[in-house]
């Protein structure tokens, strides 16, 4: 495996503000007339910092809340962060429902697009274009603007579209789970076989077989705090304590 670093985070956090609006209710605007709604902090990561070596393949383990999506996305640059810094050694591509398409496009546009993104030519893209439509299985859909699309298909498009137009890094959130038993035999596949290539992967699930199977490293999060970060069989352990 390379020692080259594909990521390099250092303390980073990040702090997303909701505002608690006490004037959606008729009652509440009578009772909060000279009350501005407030604003509250929620601590979404805590400070941390880790690198992942180009190759690997790092699991994201971790209680709903605890902060593995959002940590994709800020590596993913979908988020920015409020502190620190991270280097990215690569091309990207985040696959959660299609999370970085935009729904407002068809599938034609984003593929387009989002291959763009990767660094990709338009007569690069001419090229795989066929068989990433046909790997997602929307043949008649190209033209659809994919706000019509369900939530599988999307899902298939950015698979395909991350697998063919060959992302360095990818984000994989709950990757497994979406789709049709079908289309999760056939990601399987390609995602043991990018693996091998020496893609590095960021994979976020719930299944520990998943993540026993396949990562190298994994890192355990509880409370938007990284726990623990190595040792793929002590970050499940870790994680099924905290779910006893």
């Amino acid at each position: 495996m390379s020692q080259e670093i594909a990521i390099q985070a250092e303390n980073i956090s990040k702090v997303f503000h909701i505002t608690e609006d006490n004037h959606n209710t008729v009652k509440g605007r009578l009772f909060n007339i000279f009350n501005p709604p407030r604003s509250k902090a929620i601590m979404a990561l805590k400070h941390m910092s880790f690198e992942v070596r180009k190759g690997e393949c790092i699991g994201l383990i971790g209680r709903n809340g605890s902060g593995k999506s959002t940590l994709t996305r800020i590596l993913a640059g979908v988020y920015p962060t409020d502190s620190g810094y991270i280097q990215i050694n690569g091309t990207t591509m985040l696959m959660n429902l299609g999370v970085g398409m935009s729904h407002e496009l068809t599938a034609r546009e984003n593929v387009y697009v989002s291959s763009s993104v990767m660094g990709m030519k338009i007569k690069e893209v001419d090229a795989i274009f066929d068989e990433i439509i046909a790997f997602a299985e929307i043949e008649g859909f190209v033209d659809t603007k994919i706000k019509f699309f369900s939530s599988g298909m999307v899902a298939r498009l950015a698979f395909s579209i991350a697998v063919k137009a060959g992302a360095d890094i990818m984000f994989l959130d709950e990757i497994f789970a979406v789709g049709d038993a079908k289309f999760q035999d056939k990601a399987i596949k390609v995602f043991e076989s990018s693996w091998i290539q020496g893609r590095t992967v960021i994979l976020v699930s719930h299944s520990m077989e998943v993540i026993k199977k396949y990562c190298t490293r994994a890192a355990f999060l509880k409370h938007g705090e990284l726990i623990y970060y190595g040792d793929t069989e002590k970050a499940i352990d870790l994680y099924m304590q905290d779910n006893q």
